[in-house]
């Protein structure tokens, strides 16, 4: 990370409203059944932005041909494949726009959702303009925000999901830790902050995880898979901030999305 402090924020700030952190995007597992309708839901972190090759119409939703769903359907071959997870997409989002293909023959739903919902946008523009101490303070009115109107939204998600399509097998994944601590970077937060925003992402990891079990739904950690790529790492999976492509910022690039979430769902499916 060669840029300077104010670098970063400035990007941050521009990054807001289109990473999977911005506001607009334990079951018995089964063997998966290759004649299933499988329609794959979420944020950006499951439509594959940040790893190239967007599938037309984009129409901003950043749909990769290198996304994890894609990759899984094309190893399955699903009897259908609806592809609706979009960039930037928060629960309210998926709930409105993302469930019109969901019916009693769908046999297999997966999506990443609830960072946006979590305000992670506005707290990582205060970390990188404000300083340590507003920082963590930040981090810590994310983790608030978890507890409170995130369980609700995805109760809400979850329910409806579970109503349009009562036979399905849901997976829902995790977020990744951003950072790696004591890695590469020279520049950028310190590794206090890092360590805050990387404590955060298991905060709402275990809040998913939570209302997901609730719903009956099977949980995908994705944070050991991206162990050693986060970055700061020698070899990341996740995309820096880069002032040239702000969506692609804070997202897994195609590695991250075909050694990364793809091994997770084929085991959780």
């Amino acid at each position: 990370m060669r840029q300077s402090r104010i670098a970063a924020g400035t990007a941050s700030l521009l990054l807001a409203a289109a990473c999977a952190f911005a506001d607009p995007a334990t079951a018995q597992v089964a063997s998966p059944d290759p004649a299933v309708a499988y329609a794959a839901l979420g944020d950006s972190y499951s439509s594959g932005a940040g790893a190239g090759d967007y599938l037309p119409p984009d129409k901003g939703c950043k749909r990769s041909s290198h996304a994890y769903p894609v990759l899984w359907a094309e190893a399955h071959a699903p009897s259908s494949f609806s592809f609706l997870a979009c960039n930037g997409a928060g629960t309210t989002d998926i709930l409105h726009d993302q469930l019109g293909t969901l019916g009693p023959r769908t046999g297999l739903v997966t999506l990443t959702a609830g960072g946006a919902d979590a305000g992670f946008s506005g707290a990582m523009t205060t970390c990188a303009l404000g300083g340590a101490t507003r920082c963590l303070s930040a981090v810590s009115g994310a983790r608030t925000t978890m507890d409170g109107p995130l369980r609700d939204n995805l109760d809400r998600l979850y329910s409806a999901i579970r109503d349009k399509a009562p036979a399905a097998h849901v997976v829902v994944l995790g977020y990744p830790h951003l950072y790696r601590l004591r890695g590469s970077c020279a520049l950028g937060l310190a590794d206090s902050e890092r360590a805050a925003v990387n404590g955060a992402v298991d905060h709402l990891n275990e809040v998913i995880a939570r209302r997901a079990a609730a719903h009956g739904f099977t949980f995908a950690d994705v944070t050991a898979a991206f162990e050693g790529h986060e970055i700061c790492s020698a070899s990341p999976w996740l995309h820096s901030v880069d002032v040239l492509a702000i969506t692609e910022s804070y997202h897994p690039n195609a590695p991250g999305q075909s050694l990364g979430y793809l091994p997770v769902l084929t085991r959780a499916s």
